[in-house]
């Protein structure tokens, strides 16, 4: 891997993820690179100014932060195709993330890329636009969303709790209509976030595949349901007159949703790809240590038994 241009992303307001950022940078600068640093958060947007300052292809971007800062990272860095380098500094759970003892020696880090000694884990995105007009030809009215973890439709109001009711097609054809609390669309890697806390499927992360959970529905019979990668999911909100519905991604607003309007989902175009640098990342490793799971009562050394 080459060095040459570099961004550095910090989890805004955490002075330990700063002071590593600036670490970075001066190691970064050192070896010739040209490095941009930004906080990142609910109220920090860096990657307009980055992608606009850098008229080359940016080489690597540091994100140090939690899995939120990793998925702000994500949406904004994979149309344009940058690996992306997330590391837990200041972060909770740190699913996305590698873990900051690897990255504590960052001269090392360093010299392990422009070798490439490392690893690239590639994830599916999701994408969603809204649409209006005719069922059969209709006209997209928005800019492109992305998410790394999932899309959610579902009603905010500062005054009250509204409840939806969700007509979903998908390639097409009416699968059902949920009435409830919002739908969830996750990803592979969003299926162990707010999916699952909505009793939806556990995908592993290394498929291609698309979680589609209701949140708390009416109906007992409702149940989540995966589809294949390449489906085109379709939903209108029914009977909303007072604007209550809202598309979110990755937990963040994206945009109203207006009566007579749809939102259609699918498999994004691009991808997300994180560098790994741990040996022996395990998918159920994580999921047993993030998710607190009681794993085996026996614990053995797998290269023993060769």
């Amino acid at each position: 891997m080459q060095l040459k241009h570099v961004i550095i992303i910090y989890k805004a307001g955490h002075p330990l993820s700063k002071k590593w950022a600036e670490t970075c940078a001066r190691q970064l600068e050192a070896l010739g690179a040209q490095v941009l640093v930004g906080p990142s958060g609910p109220k920090d947007n860096p990657y307009p100014v980055f992608l606009s300052s850098i008229n080359q292809r940016i080489d690597l971007g540091v994100v140090l932060g939690g899995d939120g800062t990793t998925l702000a990272a994500a949406r904004h860095l994979a149309p344009v195709g940058t690996p992306i380098l997330a590391v837990n500094v200041g972060g909770h759970l740190g699913f996305l993330t590698e873990p900051f003892e690897l990255f504590r020696e960052t001269e090392q880090v360093w010299a392990r890329l422009i070798e490439d000694r490392y690893a690239v884990q590639r994830r599916m995105m999701l994408q969603a636009y809204l649409l209006e007009g005719d069922r059969i030809m209709p006209t997209v009215i928005s800019e492109q969303f992305l998410c790394l973890n999932e899309i959610c439709i579902k009603p905010a109001s500062v005054d009250r709790m509204p409840t939806s009711i969700l007509e979903m097609e998908v390639d097409g054809e009416i699968v059902d209509q949920y009435h409830g609390d919002g739908l969830i669309v996750a990803t592979p890697t969003g299926s162990t976030c707010y999916n699952a806390s909505a009793n939806g499927p556990i995908v592993h992360s290394g498929m291609d595949a698309i979680a589609i959970t209701p949140i708390c529905p009416l109906s007992l019979s409702t149940r989540p349901i995966v589809m294949p990668p390449g489906s085109v999911i379709s939903v209108w909100p029914l009977g909303d007159v007072d604007l209550y519905t809202k598309l979110w991604t990755d937990g963040v607003i994206a945009s109203q949703i207006w009566p007579g309007q749809r939102v259609n989902i699918s498999m994004a175009d691009c991808q997300a790809k994180f560098i790994i640098l741990q040996s022996d990342q395990s998918f159920y490793q994580t999921l047993r240590e993030k998710l607190h799971w009681g794993g085996t009562r026996i614990h053995y050394d797998p290269g023993a038994m060769n």
